[in-house]
């Protein structure tokens, strides 16, 4: 454990001796646990095995939020939301709001990207058990989905959309590519932010997570969750990192879980997922729109969007905050963008920007 700053050290040491008791913690257990690309960190703690005898000793998350960074409050808000509603969540044990000091239920370490970065997934077997976990989670997508949250959390409106358009160009174009765009590249990228605007708006709107993908969706630590998956049965996967949730489009989770930034699957899978959702969520009740066809195009352009903005995101990471791991992942990004913007005629001046940026020849697409 290293701590930069002694006042938050010893704000956290008072802190933890206070709710260690009640909880059974045991202090000398704690260690880092993760990290993530806000300026939070998350830290494991065990209980004392002694003291909770003849129940098993569990573990717990410790989050750091420094309050000058983090508002802790939508967090919470939303960890409530879910639970209510059914989905597998951490649960809020203790808080300290003015510290920013929190005490969580623990979803276990593994999460998705991990279990499916050690699969064959050339196999049946791997392939099988790929299959189980994308069909669990997008089932919890439409459990997560039919909470009524509109006025809990913020509107996902078009200048909110906007401003996450806006970090491709500044950051992703200017920064990381060192190009600045030419009058006429500047007007056409204004009229396909319109464009992508404009359909994005029109979709229904549900709660969405906003980050639904392979690095936030956990195996759990529950007994039998891997005997299960193992079997082809669901296990409800733990949800993570859902305190930027929004009231917005219907298919912005399903594309950012299909569409990852961190795992690839080709198109004819994607379509297989996405079908088998839009006909469980037609079910569910959840506002999806009555055509697939027209369902999927408008997931092609809210996962435009948000790869646009992850773009900008995973730049902005590396030059102002000095997390250059998140580098690798662009390429994996970059053609997830590429894709769309070749496929539909009015976005093809973004892929030959696109395609400038990353120094490749153009290449002749299908398109609408």
């Amino acid at each position: 454990m290293t701590w930069t700053d002694p006042q938050r050290q010893a704000a956290f040491e008072a802190w933890l001796t206070d709710t260690a008791p009640a909880h059974q913690l045991d202090r000398a257990s704690l260690r880092v646990a993760s990290a993530d690309a806000s300026f939070r960190r998350y830290l494991r703690i065990d209980q004392n095995a002694d003291l909770c005898w003849p129940t098993p000793a569990k573990s717990f998350i410790v989050m750091d939020a420094p309050p000058s960074h983090e508002d802790c409050k939508p967090f919470v808000t939303v960890a409530a939301l879910l639970a209510a509603g059914g989905v597998h969540a951490p649960e809020v044990l203790a808080w300290h709001e003015a510290q920013g000091f929190m005490l969580l239920s623990d979803l276990g370490s593994r999460t998705y990207l991990s279990l499916l970065q050690s699969l064959d997934l050339a196999s049946p077997t791997g392939f099988k058990l790929a299959d189980t976990l994308y069909r669990d989670a997008l089932g919890a997508l439409v459990t997560l989905q039919g909470i009524q949250a509109e006025g809990q959390v913020p509107a996902y409106d078009r200048v909110l959309l906007r401003r996450e358009l806006d970090l491709f160009p500044e950051w992703y174009v200017q920064r990381h590519c060192g190009v600045t765009l030419t009058e006429t590249q500047s007007k056409q990228l204004e009229k396909i932010f319109e464009l992508i605007l404009k359909t994005c708006e029109l979709q229904p709107m549900v709660l969405v997570h906003r980050d639904y993908h392979s690095r936030n969706l956990m195996l759990g630590t529950r007994p039998g969750a891997e005997t299960a998956l193992g079997a082809g049965r669901g296990t409800n996967p733990g949800v993570l990192d859902f305190q930027d949730a929004v009231w917005g489009p219907v298919t912005y989770d399903v594309v950012s879980l299909l569409r990852d930034a961190y795992i690839e699957w080709d198109e004819p899978q994607q379509i297989d997922w996405a079908a088998r959702y839009w006909q469980q969520a037609k079910k569910a009740g959840v506002p999806v729109q009555d055509d697939f066809g027209l369902f999927w195009r408008d997931l092609e352009w809210m996962g435009l969007q948000r790869h646009l903005k992850v773009l900008g995101i995973f730049a902005r990471l590396n030059h102002r905050d000095g997390k250059s791991g998140y580098l690798k992942d662009l390429p994996l990004v970059w053609r997830h963008a590429h894709h769309v913007a070749m496929r539909y005629s009015v976005l093809t001046p973004l892929a030959r920007l696109l395609e400038q940026l990353a120094g490749v020849k153009a290449e002749d697409g299908y398109t609408f």
